[in-house]
């Protein structure tokens, strides 16, 4: 079931920020303790808000897939496993989001960034595979269009004979 155009390539620009905000911050976090640590500091900060910012606007884009994808998707029983191994990445990479915020103790933050990032990373590998899964099942599942050969033969061959003339 393929997403409205619209609402993938938003989906696709959220995703992507988030990608990309995440891997220069885990990249500045290692690198605010190094020669240039100020500005490594100051960059992992600035892009920690941006990757906030842009997850907000990705659990909105999430709620609208729900009705939109998700249930549409599920009764038709179409992708089921990769599209439930997707919302149940989503749901850890909030759930840890969360964490990172509230998680009360040094070690359970700890572990906790480290499923985020972990998790986060494999999310785009995950999305390529649901979409390809998608493709896949959709052009597998619809026949392919007939060509003009495919008419040709279907068709009885007319022939005519002789000049009626004008009459």
């Amino acid at each position: 079931m393929r997403l409205d155009l619209g609402l993938r390539l938003w989906n696709y620009a959220a995703f992507t920020a988030l990608l990309v905000t995440g891997a220069i911050w885990l990249v500045a976090d290692q690198l605010k303790t190094s020669e240039n640590g100020e500005m490594w500091q100051a960059i992992a900060a600035n892009t920690l808000m941006l990757h906030g910012m842009t997850a907000m606007i990705a659990l909105v884009l999430l709620g609208a897939m729900i009705p939109l994808h998700i249930q549409r998707s599920w009764r038709a029983a179409k992708n089921r496993i990769s599209g439930s191994i997707m919302v149940a990445t989503t749901a850890i990479l909030v759930v840890t989001a969360s964490g990172l915020y509230y998680a009360g103790s040094d070690p359970l933050r700890d572990l906790v960034v480290d499923v985020h990032i972990v998790v986060g990373l494999a999310l785009p590998v995950l999305i390529v595979i649901h979409i390809m899964l998608g493709r896949r099942a959709r052009t597998s599942s619809h026949p392919r269009r007939p060509s003009s050969s495919d008419i040709s033969v279907a068709l009885p061959s007319v022939t005519f004979s002789g000049d009626l003339g004008s009459r």
